[in-house]
């Protein structure tokens, strides 16, 4: 594939200047959702798949983007001197605009310009985070490019700041956190309101991860994600006239049951009410794996699901028949929703020896349900973003 690349990049940029290769993963979040702009605890890792950036230097102000996913849009041109601003027409090249903005309006002023070719093998859509990805691997590249010095957390929050300002996005941290700081073998437990966060070895005995990607079009995703949003702020909001608190993850579940009255509106109580438990689950679960006990870990992800369901109300049907499906085969140890949700993936940790009937027997459930056909994704838990050597 990377030799493919190579050429790819000399015949669509015709250069003979030295290429370099980044690469930046995408991410599962295992327990821990919508908890990140709660203030609370998330837990994801870096997968093995992601997006690779070759990027060569030129010898003017030109800027050139491609992507291999997405060739109809051609060349993205711009320039070192130009004011950048969102554009629709430059659709997914507007993710590395903002992040090379970050760059500039923090004074690193580029001398000359590059020629940058992009390849995702993250499948698009499944909210597994190809805009992050694409964010971070251009952080990296330019990281190296102007010859910069930010740490990695940095290359995180101006990456999330692209995203939320340039984009338009008011995402949470913990994309961009999982992939610029991703680690093999190991998940993130991340306290998103302090960015306190420690490594945790995954360590599944014998069984792995496996993404499930409903491949149902996530058209309600950015909507229903600001309209949850104000619904815990204003929850928020209300709780904080009686308690001195910064977010609602500052709130354990047992000082939320004695306060919940607080919440005027039946849904927003709901809505906090999750973010306030699947905080708590979270920092179990992550005692619960590093114990060794599997099995707790697994139970707290279906929790976890039942909580997204009926009390965030994120899930949908495809989502719900994934996991009913999984839950219904032997070897699988724990199964649950994985990103904003309405579409998008489940991830489950199943048996090694059971992986194969359960990719068959949950993928022809599925299609009879839904008239859908799932992608399965056996996932390997992988570095963060970093310059890669293709030789």
């Amino acid at each position: 594939m990377t030799e493919q690349l190579l050429q790819q990049f000399k015949q669509i940029f015709n250069t003979d200047q030295p290429i370099r290769t980044f690469f930046a993963p995408g991410r599962v979040n295992l327990i821990g959702e919508h908890t990140d702009y709660n203030g609370g605890h998330v837990f994801p890792c870096a997968l093995t798949f992601g997006t690779y950036a070759l990027v060569a230097p030129r010898n003017d102000q030109s800027i050139r983007l491609y992507s291999v996913n997405f060739p109809n849009v051609g060349i993205i041109e711009l320039s070192t001197q130009d004011q950048l601003e969102l554009q629709k027409e430059h659709d997914w090249a507007n993710y590395p605009k903002g992040v090379i903005k970050e760059f500039t309006d923090r004074g690193n002023q580029l001398k000359t310009g590059f020629d940058v070719l992009y390849y995702g093998n993250i499948p698009n859509g499944a909210g597994l985070s190809s805009s992050a990805s694409i964010e971070l691997v251009t952080a990296v590249a330019l990281q190296s490019i102007l010859e910069t010095t930010f740490s990695s957390v940095d290359l995180v929050k101006m990456s999330q700041h692209a995203e939320n300002e340039f984009i338009g996005v008011s995402c949470g941290i913990m994309d961009q956190f999982a992939i610029g700081m991703g680690k093999e073998d190991h998940a993130i437990l991340l306290n998103c309101q302090t960015l306190d966060y420690q490594y945790s070895p995954i360590v599944l005995e014998e069984a792995s991860l496996v993404i499930a990607n409903t491949n149902k079009r996530r058209t309600l995703a950015d909507s229903k994600y600001n309209e949850r949003r104000s619904e815990c702020e204003r929850a928020l909001s209300q709780l904080q006239k009686e308690l001195s608190i910064q977010s609602l993850g500052d709130l354990t579940p047992e000082q939320f049951e004695q306060h919940r009255h607080l919440i005027e509106n039946e849904v927003d109580q709901k809505r906090a009410k999750h973010a306030v438990y699947e905080n708590a689950r979270t920092i179990l679960a992550v005692e619960k794996l590093q114990q060794g006990d599997i099995e707790s870990f697994g139970q707290l992800m279906c929790d976890s699901h039942i909580s997204l369901r009926d009390d965030y109300e994120v899930t949908g049907f495809e989502l719900d028949t994934l996991v009913e499906a999984a839950l219904s085969q032997t070897g699988v140890i724990g199964s649950r929703m994985t990103g904003a949700g309405f579409g998008g993936c489940t991830v489950s940790i199943v048996k090694n020896d059971k992986i194969e009937e359960f990719i068959q027997e949950v993928g022809k459930r599925y299609n009879e349900k839904t008239g859908l056909t799932a992608d399965f994704y056996v996932a390997n838990v992988g570095d963060g973003a970093k310059e890669i050597n293709m030789n």
